[in-house]
């Protein structure tokens, strides 16, 4: 699935974050960044959630013979820095099967090739450190949390530059027609302030403050 496989794909992780803002929904995910310059991915989430491994240990999971082409593997490791719970046999696999990105609340390791082969994955940072025999899957399918945000299965996840936002799937249709009623105004701005108008004024006449305001007028 390519970002803009859905509409919601079209607009940035600012506006989506924005839109949600208004509707006073959270989902933007704290300490979440692309792995590379330039990396996008949109698509519905296919949840993970890791707790520390028992004895003996679990498996760290085979979990991606089950995902289907264009979603995304959305990794809930409880932020562990310490250890890694995706590498470069995962992203082979997952970059050939067409799954859209991989988001983990955690690290990853051997991102040389995630890199060389331009496949999303937006995670806490990088560590070299395996997770098996120090981490194992509790739930496939389940609710995760990542950053911060609740994900469940089917949510809609969006990343870009800026990080990576969670819409609940149950929440998408009010959130798009937001998210154009906001680039609308935005443009309005920008326009007016290349055109010669002062930012107070042009912020002033196209609402920029109500934007993101939960009780503003219609954005």
């Amino acid at each position: 699935m390519t970002a803009a496989a859905h509409p919601l794909g079209e607009y940035s992780t600012a506006t989506i974050s924005d839109a949600l803002d208004r509707l006073g929904v959270p989902g933007a995910l704290l300490g979440i960044a692309p792995l590379f310059d330039g990396a996008r991915l949109c698509g519905r989430a296919f949840t993970v959630r890791y707790v520390p491994a028992s004895s003996p240990p679990g498996t760290v999971g085979d979990y991606l013979d089950d995902v289907s082409p264009g979603e995304v593997v959305v990794l809930d490791n409880a932020g562990r820095l310490d250890c890694t719970v995706w590498g470069d046999i995962l992203t082979a696999m997952a970059d050939d099967r067409g799954v859209a990105g991989t988001v983990i609340g955690g690290v990853c390791r051997d991102v040389a090739r995630a890199i060389g082969d331009g496949y999303p994955i937006f995670s806490a940072g990088r560590f070299m450190r395996t997770g098996k025999d120090r981490v194992e899957v509790a739930e496939v399918g389940g609710a995760v949390a990542v950053g911060g945000a609740r994900i469940e299965p089917g949510d809609l996840l969006v990343g870009d530059a800026d990080g990576v936002v969670a819409v609940p799937w149950g929440l998408v249709d009010e959130v798009l027609p937001v998210c154009e009623r906001i680039v609308q105004r935005e443009s309005g701005i920008l326009r007016g302030v290349l055109a010669g108008m002062g930012i107070a004024e042009a912020r002033e006449r196209y609402g920029y403050h109500l934007l993101q305001r939960q009780g503003g007028d219609e954005a």
